[in-house]
């Protein structure tokens, strides 16, 4: 079983996850924002990925340490359960309708960070949370995992859906790119990832 363990403190959060990568898609997720916890909800029954998380934080301040430190620790978990990457398909995508939006996520396990995020709107709120965190989020989440991230929102209206849509979205997508194919070796011509 492809599994981790992480814990994260600092002077703003704390952050305690455990996941497995070859789970059901089972989870119990407790965070100081009502809509992350929805969120962390969705990403982990749409991956199938099992999920433990305790996130707390100085949400009496700002959304965003606990937002982006829940990506960071999210990202990590992930990496730490691939281990070495051997025998995945390394790649995954998947394109999301949600009512009016339709979300696309592209992903590549290289163990190299970069990130595209494009189509969402800027400087609204969506449950008294600023909507740019998401964005810190994924970029949050595309450092710590060291991975290729690309989302794009082709279009919608409602954040609500934009929001979930690409959570499942990008889990829909990940679910595909950690999958184990028939091949033990790594997925590369390089010899590692």
């Amino acid at each position: 079983m492809r599994r981790a363990e992480v814990k994260r403190e600092t002077k703003e959060t704390q952050v305690e996850l455990s996941i497995n990568l070859d789970g059901s898609g089972r989870y119990s997720v407790e965070t100081d924002i009502p809509f992350l916890t929805h969120m962390v909800e969705l990403f982990s029954r749409h991956s199938s990925f099992d999920v433990e998380l305790k996130a707390e934080g100085d949400v009496e301040v700002d959304h965003h340490h606990l937002i982006e430190d829940v990506g960071i620790v999210l990202g990590e978990g992930i990496r730490r359960a691939l281990g070495e990457k051997r025998g995945i398909n390394r790649y995954g995508f998947f394109t999301l309708p949600m009512d009016e939006t339709l979300i696309s996520s592209a992903v590549d396990l290289s163990g190299r960070p970069f990130f595209v995020y494009r189509g969402f709107p800027e400087f609204k709120t969506l449950m008294g949370i600023e909507f740019d965190l998401f964005r810190e989020f994924w970029k949050s989440f595309t450092n710590s995992l060291m991975c290729n991230l690309h989302i794009t929102c082709h279009y919608g209206l409602n954040l609500h859906h934009m929001a979930e849509g690409t959570f499942k979205c990008v889990a829909r997508a990940l679910k595909m790119a950690v999958s184990l194919t028939n091949n033990d070796s790594v997925p590369s011509t390089k010899g590692v990832l």
